[in-house]
């Protein structure tokens, strides 16, 4: 059994739903020594987060965008805005989309379903880059 162990940073993006599968495969060096194996992702950061959906119509991304705008963004009682008025809104969305994922790897790739990619959902208004961490087991 291998193990490797990589940080992956992503370039800034704006708020909304990015799909980064090829940016994220394309900077791993060791995925493709892996015949068979898993990848565990970890986004190190608090006001975005990882989901697996929809990779071919970029509709279903703006629809995502637009539905957890209307569910966590602009209310009144939030109190922690030390970073802007979207602070809060970007921690509720990361707690409820996750800052993680397991994904198969099948002859040196990620074994992702038809329609299937990888979004960094960002949350924030004006973000960075983003930090990714990548264990990879497998043979």
């Amino acid at each position: 059994m291998e193990v490797y162990q990589e940080t992956v940073v992503l370039r800034a993006k704006g708020r909304g739903f990015h799909l980064v599968t090829d940016e994220i495969e394309g900077a791993l060096k060791h995925l493709r020594h892996l015949r068979i194996g898993t990848a565990h992702l970890f986004l190190q950061h608090t006001s975005a987060s990882l989901s697996l959906n929809e990779n071919a119509d970029p509709t279903v991304r703006s629809d995502m965008e637009n539905f957890f705008t209307d569910l966590a963004d602009g209310k009144p009682y939030y109190r922690h805005t030390y970073e802007g008025p979207d602070d809060m809104p970007a921690h509720i969305k990361s707690s409820l989309l996750g800052a993680s994922l397991h994904v198969p790897i099948t002859n040196g790739r990620f074994n992702l379903g038809t329609w299937q990619g990888i979004y960094l959902c960002e949350h924030r208004d004006h973000a960075g880059s983003r930090r990714v961490v990548v264990t990879l087991t497998g043979a």
